[in-house]
């Protein structure tokens, strides 16, 4: 039997990027991931280039790599010169009619097993944003409710302005 955990579903999430609003991977670090050089996955890729539209994968755009860069630092890129491919859900699953060994076949598997994980997480939490946002809701209602108490008992407190009024009783003392 195949050893299920290759790669540790962490190590997978933590190289999954959000690009162009979509999840996706780099071409080095599905290489690194796969244990082949990016540029044979890279020819791999271009050899069967019909099976990968550009909802499967596209190449950054200059900014979209010197943001990348930037925010990685440019010594982990060491003599990158190309932008480099990435790769969403999609097309990591057309990988593996591609890429034909055991471990690309394993990889795969603990690549897509990060993607449900990683929807799940985000489903948890938009659930836990929208009862928060509710929460909130009850909170600000409730504390226009307290303010309206004490601004009654604020009026209530305050001495009527203008002229006060004597009510006619006169306490006499005997003497």
């Amino acid at each position: 039997m195949p050893n299920k955990n290759i790669i540790p579903v962490e190590t997978i999430e933590s190289k999954i990027l959000l690009i162009r609003e979509q999840k996706v991977l780099l071409d080095k670090d599905l290489a690194t991931l796969y244990g082949v050089a990016t540029r044979d996955l890279n020819q791999a890729v271009s050899r069967n280039i019909s099976r990968f539209p550009s909802d499967f994968m596209f190449q950054l755009t200059d900014m979209e790599f010197k943001n990348l860069k930037l925010q990685f630092g440019t010594s982990s890129w060491g003599g990158t010169r190309k932008k480099p491919f990435v790769f969403t859900e999609q097309g990591v699953a057309m990988l593996s009619s591609v890429l034909r060994s055991e471990r690309a076949v394993q990889v795969n598997i603990a690549i897509m097993r990060a993607f449900v994980k990683l929807r799940e997480i985000i489903s948890t939490h938009k659930e836990l944003a929208q009862k928060l946002k509710e929460l909130e809701y009850k909170i600000e209602s409730h504390d226009e409710q307290i303010t309206v108490i004490f601004d009654a008992i604020n009026q209530l407190l305050t001495p009527p302005s203008g002229p006060v009024r004597k009510i006619g009783f006169e306490i006499k003392e005997n003497a």
